[in-house]
């Protein structure tokens, strides 16, 4: 009860971070509030017309051309 996953965010930084949620979840303020806590580069992606637990079973709506492009940037380095 004790952990708090966002205390420390700020210190993955320099380290690029990817935030997805989808549109409609339930937990899509736990995302925003870990995005506005963690320092640059940091990007958040929302997908559209989804809901909370879409992500998770309809793989027709994971944004895989976001991740291929995030990582391509991001690991080229």
């Amino acid at each position: 009860m004790k952990l708090h996953p966002f205390n420390d965010i700020e210190t993955i930084s320099p380290r690029p971070m990817l935030f997805i949620t989808e549109a409609d979840a339930h937990s899509r303020e736990f995302s925003e509030d870990a995005y506005k806590r963690a320092a640059e580069p940091k990007e958040l992606y929302i997908v559209p017309g989804t809901g909370h637990l879409d992500l998770y079973d309809r793989v027709n709506l994971i944004p895989w051309d976001k991740l291929q492009s995030f990582f391509i940037q991001h690991l080229s380095k």
